[in-house]
């Protein structure tokens, strides 16, 4: 049975005097397909902007926000009704050629994974790659799907969650030295991990629900990364597609990830950005939060 979430996400840059703004860049609208729905949707900027909305080149919807006038705050509100369905990935079947890995991709296929495919970040000592091997039996057949739900464990179970609000993301070889990240950090170590089996992924940007934060909810496990945006990855497997993997909770899709924009890499599924115009020390700081209800009818 499908669920309906309500979701609010704002954003507020905050300034010691009025600056003026450029373009700001705003992701933030569910993205769409069989299994998500977005029943209504609203977009509240203060001062007063002119907004468009447009597809980028994976698809997403953009929104093209133009401020007006000066102000000593740039608030952004994005709100939205969705209706859910479930999210699977060990129920949908892989094409028999693709259970065991390794596995080939057709030559239709590559040509359309191919940016997926290739690693990204350098690897100069390789390892990375030894890390990705580390997965890979040489006592028992290696089942594909099996092999990435290993390695969405191994992150959940032995990376340290950190909390970082500042923009970007480690490199892969960042990250398994510090042995610590932000959900950005480990969906692009995985990522880089399995391109470097041959495996496509992409980096998935929304939002996750956590049924310990909304007081109507029934009672449920507690999550990380809830309350701001979140990240994961989709692994693309003959048969069953793009499934989601979310090393930061060790989730296999469910109803829980809600997606708000795919990419290739981290960098371009910033939820905001954009420029101000002003003094250079104006700039107070940004506050980005974001509320997830379910809805009691469901």
């Amino acid at each position: 049975m499908p669920i309906h979430y309500d979701i609010v996400h704002t954003t507020i840059y905050r300034y010691s005097e009025p600056v003026t703004f450029g373009e700001h860049r705003v992701m933030f609208r569910p993205r769409e397909s069989h299994d998500l729905r977005v029943l209504a949707t609203d977009l509240q900027v203060s001062p007063e902007a002119i907004v468009r909305m447009i597809q980028d080149p994976h698809s997403n919807s953009i929104a093209i926000v133009q401020p007006l006038g000066p102000a000593e705050e740039l608030r952004i509100v994005c709100s939205f009704t969705i209706e859910h369905a479930h999210s699977q990935n060990l129920e949908l079947p892989l094409d028999p050629a693709a259970q065991l890995y390794p596995f080939s991709y057709s030559v239709e296929d590559y040509q359309d994974l191919a940016m997926y495919m290739r690693p990204h970040y350098d690897d100069p000592k390789g390892e990375l790659a030894a890390w990705a091997r580390s997965f890979i039996s040489s006592e028992v057949p290696n089942r594909t799907r099996q092999l990435l739900v290993q390695m969405n464990q191994r992150i959940r179970d032995t990376f340290t969650y950190v909390e970082r609000i500042e923009e970007g993301t480690q490199t892969p070889l960042q990250t398994l030295a510090l042995g610590s990240g932000t959900c950005r950090d480990f969906a692009l170590l995985m990522m880089e991990a399995a391109r470097r089996l041959g495996v496509a992924t992409r980096f998935v940007s929304g939002y996750l629900y956590d049924p310990a934060l909304d007081a109507a909810a029934p009672s449920g496990e507690a999550v990380t990364g809830a309350g701001a945006t979140h990240a994961w990855l989709q692994a693309y497997l003959p048969g069953a597609g793009w499934v989601p993997f979310d090393p930061t909770n060790n989730l296999l899709g469910g109803t829980q990830l809600i997606r708000v924009g795919v990419s290739r890499d981290p960098s371009q599924a910033a939820p905001v950005s954009g420029s101000w115009y002003g003094a250079a020390n104006a700039y107070l700081g940004l506050e980005a939060t974001v509320q997830v209800k379910r809805l009691a009818s469901s």
